[in-house]
């Protein structure tokens, strides 16, 4: 069990100054952000704090919370190694909302995919994408075996695994963790556990309708998808400043997941389709985040608590 100072943590929310954290009364180290949520370091705790202020009951929690642990059951059962992970509700509010906090022992920079592949040669980068693909395809298997009962998506960026210690030993396979498990991507008889407008609430008011009609189902289709996935993955080496990486990446992926899923008859993956891809991606990324700016000005002069902490420029 990952033991956490509440009372800390509590007295952290309170002071948190969300236009600008170091300015807070407990100034956190930011470790990272994510699309939707941040990720903090609260003290010299040893622990990362990811952040989730989008809940409006206890009920919705409770849902969450369920989609949560099913999800981590599930794929531990598929053979996927989960980074230990706790969530954390907090008393106070944010105006509307609640605030939940997904606690995991803070890694180590140098065993994040993502600070790994910026630096590697190309045979280190080749044993990393292999045993990310390696990955995946556990979780491939696990929804095949259990077709119309469950299934997994998963986001298989490179920024999401981990190293772990036992992959130390120069002479083993690199061994996997996962560690951003914030989206439950599970589905039950072909139902989502997950309550997806969740994740719309962080969205601007004037968008979130345009989202939910024309994009949510397709972004969280594309989770359940391995070719999908994969195109994501190596799409990505843009972002980590490796797209020397991709031509050699497309070319592995293509040969491991012809020899690892030779029943699932994958289309090849091609390199036009990964710049497409990574071009639509980043400007929609980039226009969100622009309009979230403009949400949270909004919020400010309406007199409105905005709960979400926002990025600076994320290079793309």
């Amino acid at each position: 069990m990952l033991t956490v100072d509440m009372e800390r943590l509590e007295a952290f929310e309170a002071g948190l100054d969300l236009v600008q954290p170091e300015r807070s009364a407990l100034p956190p180290q930011i470790l990272g952000y994510g699309e939707i949520s941040a990720v903090l370091a609260v003290g010299d705790d040893g622990l990362a704090y990811k952040r989730m202020p989008m809940f409006l009951s206890e009920a919705e929690i409770d849902a969450y919370r369920r989609a949560f642990d099913r999800y981590v059951k599930q794929l531990t059962a598929a053979g996927v190694t989960v980074a230990p992970s706790r969530l954390v509700t907090l008393q106070q509010r944010r105006g509307a909302y609640r605030v939940l906090y997904l606690v995991q022992r803070r890694l180590p920079t140098n065993a994040i995919g993502n600070q790994l592949v910026r630096t590697a040669d190309p045979a280190s980068a080749k044993e990393l994408l292999a045993a990310v693909l390696g990955e995946l395809v556990k979780v491939q298997r696990f929804n095949v075996a259990h077709a119309g009962v469950w299934a997994l998506g998963i986001d298989g960026q490179i920024s999401n695994w981990a190293v772990t210690p036992q992959a130390a030993n120069a002479n083993a396979e690199v061994a996997l963790s996962y560690f951003d498990i914030t989206t439950p991507l599970i589905r039950q008889a072909g139902v989502e556990l997950l309550n997806a407008e969740l994740f719309l609430r962080s969205a601007p008011s004037f968008l979130r309708w345009v989202l939910r009609r024309f994009f949510l189902q397709d972004v969280l289709d594309r989770y359940y998808d391995l070719r999908r996935v994969v195109i994501d993955l190596i799409a990505n080496l843009y972002k980590e400043g490796r797209a020397d990486l991709i031509d050699a990446w497309i070319e592995h992926a293509n040969t491991l997941l012809g020899e690892q899923l030779p029943d699932a008859a994958i289309p090849p993956l091609q390199r036009r389709e990964i710049d497409a891809y990574y071009g639509e991606d980043a400007f929609i990324w980039r226009f969100y985040l622009a309009a979230r700016r403009i949400d949270r000005k909004l919020h400010r002069w309406t007199g409105r608590a905005y709960p979400f902490l926002l990025p600076g420029r994320i290079r793309r």
